[in-house]
């Protein structure tokens, strides 16, 4: 897509000879679009750390994340991809804070540094770290035996993104998520950066979100689904997000 920004007149005018006001919400969802593309291509969500650990998130996912868990409240935060440790930590500090829950965190390598951090973190005793492939039948069940009978479950995939690893990931970890509860299949933002200098023309089609997207349809229990806004006094609606159609709400 090509458009022109005339801050001056206060206008932005598409391609296709159609003109916007600039201060509108159709002009604000374009700037974020690109914001999106260009903010990811520089690495901005590279460039912060949640409780002393770096987390690669955007901050919008991190703030819309934290209303779910609020709102949830589950007993358990089960996370494929470890990285730096980051997210687990956002995750047991939310648990924390609401005065339950605990977090799993699942990874193919979990490099020893990060392990240490997260291990002597002070809230490492609500984060149980479990090394091997995510969707390797026998991690699954060793997840699966971190979990009580009727606790509440919600599921964060954030390891390897292509499509083949994603679907398989929710093949495997969708039947822990309790009704009400969500698998988030994050980092769907992939298919939109095939033009950018860092992506890749494959992720068109290879990406999380067209893997949530067609789970969705071969399971009816799930539906695509972002938690409602908690406040808004703006005319918004829609995430400014990594996470497009990441979402996947266990309705039964």
């Amino acid at each position: 897509m090509k458009f022109e920004i005339d801050t001056e007149r206060g206008e932005i005018k598409f391609e296709n000879g159609q003109i916007t006001p600039l201060y509108s919400d159709e002009g604000f969802k374009a700037v974020a679009a690109l914001w999106l593309k260009v903010g990811w291509n520089q690495k901005y969500n590279y460039s912060f750390t949640w409780f002393g650990v770096p987390i690669i998130q955007l901050p919008d996912d991190v703030l819309r994340f934290q209303e779910a868990v609020f709102a949830l409240q589950p007993d358990v935060i089960v996370e494929t991809g470890v990285a730096h440790g980051g997210s687990l930590v956002l995750s047991a500090s939310l648990c924390k804070l609401i005065g339950k829950g605990r977090v799993i965190g699942v990874d193919i390598e979990i490099r020893p540094h990060n392990r240490t951090r997260i291990e002597s973190h002070p809230l490492a005793s609500m984060i149980t770290l479990i090394e091997g492939s995510s969707t390797a039948p026998d991690v699954v069940e060793k997840v699966r035996g971190f979990i009580k009978n009727g606790e509440k479950v919600l599921v964060v995939l954030d390891s390897n993104h292509t499509y083949a690893h994603v679907a398989a990931e929710l093949d495997a970890y969708a039947p822990l998520v309790t009704p009400g509860s969500y698998i988030v299949s994050t980092d769907g933002l992939m298919r939109d950066l095939t033009d950018v200098p860092r992506g890749q023309t494959g992720w068109a089609k290879d990406n999380p979100a067209n893997a949530a997207e067609d789970f969705a349809r071969k399971n009816p229990a799930f539906i695509i689904e972002e938690p409602a806004w908690k406040f808004n006094e703006s005319t918004l609606s829609g995430n400014i997000t990594h996470w497009p159609s990441a979402w996947l709400k266990r309705t039964a």
